[in-house]
């Protein structure tokens, strides 16, 4: 197939969200018809040629989709992530809020509980009730309530690695969240510098594959900030998994174990974008909580993605 699935219609359909303004372009495809290329999906995330977005929800059912079959029992729904240069990605947290967010959107969810299919297991969502004032009654409003998503395990691989930006340079702490993690505490989060290349991590065996670097400071107690270079995608304003996978360095770096001490622990993390709250369960189970909004949804013009595609996206 070429970049995009031939189709008698001219048009496919998009939303736009975000998460922490961790944002997606989000392509329904219940049906898993639409080819979309690695060049399609830069095309889409383009921010000046294209709609723009750090990643792409590509909403498929799990029957439909050869990656998600064996969990189709489990999870209706398969988040078919792709990072913003086309590149496929195995988890995203802001995404998995986004997507949940979506399908109550759409009607295929409801406030409470969601099991969702990523490339990283099935990941149990749940979606929460939100009341507001109007007058003198509490009305419901579907879809503004946070999301929390049950994140799975960090694990914390022996090999270590450093992170060095400029003239500096710090211990890395490697966490795992399903994708791998390079954790950095600095000083000042200004000594990340401007983000617009990617760290330098040494040395490069530790993370074949690439990896997200985080630079995360203290702000008091269970109390972090963080910035964050995404592997494909560049300084972003919010990562899910960095977010778990700082919070779990930071305990550890703290001395907490819930898996020791019998007691969950629970950091805020705030990130540019917006402030997450991630807990740390005796289990070792991970929980994220935070806001996911659906802003704008539309038209691609198929004959321009297909142009785009088959010229490359910057």
């Amino acid at each position: 197939m070429g970049p995009v699935s031939t189709s008698q219609t001219a048009s496919l359909a998009f939303l736009k969200g975000h998460g922490t303004e961790n944002d997606f372009v989000i392509v329904p495809d219940p049906d898993n018809t639409i080819d979309l290329s690695p060049r399609a999906v830069a095309a889409l995330c383009d921010r000046r040629a294209g709609i723009g977005g750090d990643g792409l929800l590509h909403v498929v059912r799990s029957a439909a989709h050869p990656e998600a079959l064996e969990m189709a029992a489990e999870a209706e729904w398969f988040m078919d992530y792709r990072n913003a240069d086309g590149s496929v990605a195995e988890m995203c947290g802001n995404g998995v809020r986004v997507f949940a967010r979506y399908l109550q959107r759409a009607g295929h969810a409801t406030a409470g509980d969601l099991a969702v299919a990523t490339r990283d297991g099935v990941k149990k969502v749940h979606l929460a009730k939100s009341a507001k004032a109007q007058g003198s009654a509490h009305v419901e409003h579907p879809g503004d309530g946070d999301i929390t998503v049950h994140m799975g395990r960090a694990v914390l691989p022996e090999d270590s690695a450093t992170v060095a930006v400029g003239g500096r340079a710090w211990p890395a702490r490697n966490v795992n969240m399903g994708n791998p993690h390079a954790v950095a505490f600095v000083d000042d989060l200004a000594h990340a510098g401007n983000l617009l290349t990617e760290p330098r991590v040494s040395p490069s065996s530790v993370y074949p594959d690439g990896v997200n670097v985080e630079f995360v400071v203290s702000r008091g107690p269970r109390h972090i900030a963080m910035r964050v270079h995404e592997r494909g995608s560049g300084e972003t304003r919010s990562c899910g998994t960095g977010a778990c996978a700082v919070a779990v360095a930071a305990a550890r770096r703290d001395g907490a174990d819930p898996s020791v001490t019998g007691a969950p622990v629970t950091y805020t993390v705030e990130l540019p974008g917006g402030r997450l709250v991630i807990t740390e369960r005796p289990d070792g189970g991970i929980e994220m909580t935070g806001p996911a909004v659906i802003v704008a949804e539309g038209q691609i013009d198929r004959a321009w993605l297909e142009a785009a595609s088959a010229q490359g996206a910057s």
